[in-house]
């Protein structure tokens, strides 16, 4: 391959790669040709996406990146996956796992920490993604509020409550109290 072509393929990988800060490195060697094609339609509809890339040149484009990281991976047949979060990634190809065991988990690289192999892989998809871990500190932040405002509204509802069956027996023309 001449020296155009790899500048050309490395460029290539910088652009489509240049804006994610996190991916996966597969392998699809025990995958055949027609489970490939099926993989990649099953995990597009997650909008994650799968490029086999060359080691050599995924390394030279990746270098100095958010990606770098994934350079010890890149050894034998690889593949990035990525598209949205790492995590959602993650959980997709995991999940699909059952459905094609020829696939092999290399690594993951998220926020500059890497996990490597098959559990690593594993581990990670069970990491919440971004919007849950928003959802989940604004909860927290949130539930004392919540249950102070239930505090101070109980013992309003029940003289509220007391009130209003008053009102009621008043007006059916029962005495409230008991004359001792």
């Amino acid at each position: 391959m001449s020296k155009t072509v790899k500048s050309m393929i490395s460029r290539d990988y910088a652009k489509r790669f240049g804006e994610s800060q996190d991916a996966l490195v597969v392998s699809l060697r025990g995958l055949k040709a027609i489970d490939t094609n099926k993989l990649r339609r099953a995990i597009s509809k997650d909008k994650v996406k799968i490029t086999v890339v060359r080691n050599s040149l995924a390394r030279r484009a990746l270098k100095g990146g958010p990606l770098g990281g994934l350079a010890e991976f890149l050894t034998g047949p690889s593949a990035l996956a990525y598209g949205g979060s790492v995590v959602e990634v993650a959980r997709a190809i995991v999940e699909k796992l059952k459905d094609y065991p020829g696939l092999e988990l290399k690594g993951a690289i998220l926020d500059g920490n890497l996990f490597k192999g098959k559990a690593g892989v594993e581990e990670l998809s069970k990491y919440p993604t971004r919007g849950e871990a928003i959802g989940q500190a604004v909860t927290l932040l949130i539930s004392p509020g919540k249950k102070l405002a239930g505090q101070i509204l109980g013992p309003g509802r029940n003289i509220g409550g007391i009130v209003k069956a008053i009102e009621a027996k008043l007006e059916k023309g029962e005495a409230i109290a008991k004359k001792a």
